[in-house]
């Protein structure tokens, strides 16, 4: 018997073993971002990053309290709410990254990197919005407001940073009011930095539709379908062939595109391949599950 019929028997209890240990991976690198970027740069000039972790950072920057402490316990209760309207997967990454952040928090000393409060609040906000990403692409995240963001972005086509942006808005304009409104002008920078650097990042809600001509219409169909997306066939000719072909039209997530990029490479090396972004997308999309 050939040993190669075995390979795939052995792979993938292998591959479902380091999947989560590399997802777990990225939310702790994730969280040391985000501690970073707050201890380093944003709360040295009691600048927000928006969020809960913004709400923290008001709370502690009033009452001299421990800011790591009231992230985690404002945390808490939206955890619980994620927990019944997204998922347990999600939010069990989400408490990993909960719990290492708030401890990064502690770990990190609060130094001044720069003296300039525009440096401070857009690299600041560059690095904890990679944290956030980062967090986001492998179906966690930081907490806070990313949990809000997610039910809505699941229910609705929304860009997550859009979405970020607006409700850290609300979190800055009390900032203002409260202590300083140079504070929260440099905080409402970071906060659309941070914004713009997330949908680079998360893109998940940007969506494409790819056409697929190929002569193999049965084995590439077979393959696309473990993708949980909906697919139309169409029958064509070449128009200097005068071949018969297939056109397959799928429609996609720009963070799915990759899979459908290999699939169809790997079925049919001969297929040609067209990409284009949506605009907008009316009836029943199918999203991958948290």
């Amino acid at each position: 018997m050939n040993q190669n019929q075995h390979l795939p028997f052995i792979s993938n209890p292998i591959k479902s073993i380091f999947k989560p240990m590399q997802e777990v991976g990225v939310i702790l690198f994730s969280s040391l971002l985000v501690a970073a970027g707050l201890n380093l740069f944003l709360i040295p000039h009691q600048l927000l990053s928006g969020g809960v972790t913004g709400v923290a950072s008001i709370i502690g920057y009033i009452t001299g309290w421990n800011i790591s402490i009231v992230y985690f316990l404002l945390n808490v209760p939206l955890i619980f709410w994620g927990w019944k309207a997204i998922g347990r997967r999600y939010i069990v990454l989400s408490c990993v990254s909960v719990v290492s952040t708030t401890w990064f928090m502690a770990l990190i000393p609060v130094i001044r990197v720069t003296k300039d409060p525009i440096l401070a609040a857009v690299f600041g906000g560059i690095i904890s919005a990679a944290g956030i990403g980062y967090s986001l692409r492998v179906g966690g995240s930081t907490g806070g407001f990313d949990i809000l963001g997610s039910i809505v972005t699941r229910k609705r086509d929304v860009p997550m940073g859009n979405i970020l942006f607006l409700m850290n808005g609300i979190v800055i304009l009390a900032l203002g009011f409260f202590r300083s409104w140079d504070l929260a002008l440099y905080s409402m920078l970071s906060t659309f930095v941070k914004g713009k650097v997330v949908d680079m990042i998360h893109v998940g809600h940007i969506k494409v539709t790819c056409f697929i001509i190929t002569k193999q219409k049965d084995q590439m169909l077979c393959q696309l379908r473990k993708l949980h997306h909906g697919i139309t066939c169409i029958h064509t000719e070449g128009g200097y062939s005068e071949q018969e072909n297939y056109t397959l039209m799928t429609v996609t997530t720009r963070y799915e595109l990759a899979a459908v990029r290999k699939t169809v490479a790997q079925t049919d090396p001969n297929a040609f391949m067209n990409v284009v972004q949506s605009t907008e997308i009316l009836g029943r999309f199918a999203k991958p599950k948290l």
